[in-house]
């Protein structure tokens, strides 16, 4: 069998093709992003529940506001709409909102709804029950997850709180499964807090459906106190547990402390983040979901908050990419 070597006019084309292939293959891997940014209702909570100084807003216009500031994905608060948990009409026309603005409902941040590590094994099974109804409205949205929290007895042990709470976790994951959702803890008070009772939780509770959802701002292992939890040890820790999500918690931007630097300046409460070290851990861990703004700050107004933040988002981004 003879084999016939390429011409030159052969082999420039055939080179020319590769080259073609491998630019639109580096052009494909550019429109990647390390992470996509999603916003957080609780970033406009002043305006959702009309407080004094805010400008008022409508939960039914969330997703409008999202897409007016360029963000694709947005994390409700049932606090916002808490009586249409079962509201279907409700929910579809939120759906209907959500998909003409063109952004992906990601989760339901659920509140007020009892203790998932209640110490009564009754209780504690009202609460998993209250549950549902928002695991079938991120359902409807189209979410992936709810978020949750895993109060317990403060009075109990260390222990116990985390046997409690991952009893509840696991038995509200067992309905989720059927749901195809996830239900992700935030570090969000009390012992959820502390960085290694969260990751003991959640190998307690056993469950592939159990995650975290870490809040950049909400390490403490005394809050009352002002003792901090280190928040780059803890999210560190949390990594392994995230699913497809985070709250990038923002305060205050511009303070003098740095251009990356976010500063909680309320007294008692005073915090510093570097966004720049906390986004770093986040990339090297390979996470590549939506980091969702979470803007509490005083400095500005919510919507100047929620610019600034996805501004240091994108910055860092750009230079880590």
């Amino acid at each position: 069998m003879t084999t016939r070597t390429p011409s030159r006019r052969q082999f420039l084309q055939i080179a020319a093709s590769a080259l073609a292939a491998s630019a639109t293959g580096l052009r494909a891997a550019d429109k990647e992003p390390l992470f996509k940014i999603s916003l957080a209702e609780w970033s406009l909570n002043k305006g959702m529940f009309k407080r004094e100084g805010a400008e008022p807003l409508e939960h039914l216009d969330f997703c409008k506001i999202a897409r007016s500031l360029g963000i694709e994905g947005v994390e409700y608060v049932n606090q916002m709409f808490a009586d249409k948990a079962g509201d279907k009409a409700y929910l579809e026309d939120m759906k209907k909102r959500q998909d003409g603005e063109g952004v992906k409902g990601l989760l339901i941040m659920v509140d007020r709804e009892g203790n998932l590590g209640d110490p009564d094994d009754a209780k504690r099974a009202t609460t998993v029950e209250n549950h549902l109804k928002w695991l079938d409205a991120a359902a409807l949205l189209g979410c992936h997850s709810i978020r949750v929290n895993a109060a317990s007895d403060p009075k109990l042990s260390y222990d116990e709180q985390a046997k409690h709470a991952a009893a509840g976790l696991h038995a509200l994951c067992v309905e989720a499964d059927k749901r195809g959702l996830y239900v992700v803890v935030e570090n969000h008070g009390g012992l959820s807090s502390n960085g290694l009772w969260l990751t003991g939780v959640m190998k307690l509770a056993d469950h592939a459906r159990v995650g975290i959802l870490p809040d950049f701002g909400n390490f403490y292992t005394d809050r009352n106190k002002g003792e901090l939890y280190n928040p780059y040890k803890g999210l560190r820790e949390f990594m392994p547990w995230v699913k497809q999500g985070m709250s990038a918690k923002a305060y205050d931007w511009d303070t003098g402390a740095g251009k990356f630097y976010t500063e909680d300046r309320r007294e008692g409460r005073e915090m510093t983040l570097d966004f720049q070290r906390l986004i770093e851990i986040v990339v090297k861990a390979g996470y590549k979901g939506y980091i969702g703004i979470e803007y509490e700050g005083a400095k500005h107004t919510e919507i100047e908050g929620i610019k600034r933040t996805k501004q240091a988002l994108e910055e860092l981004r750009a230079a880590m990419s």
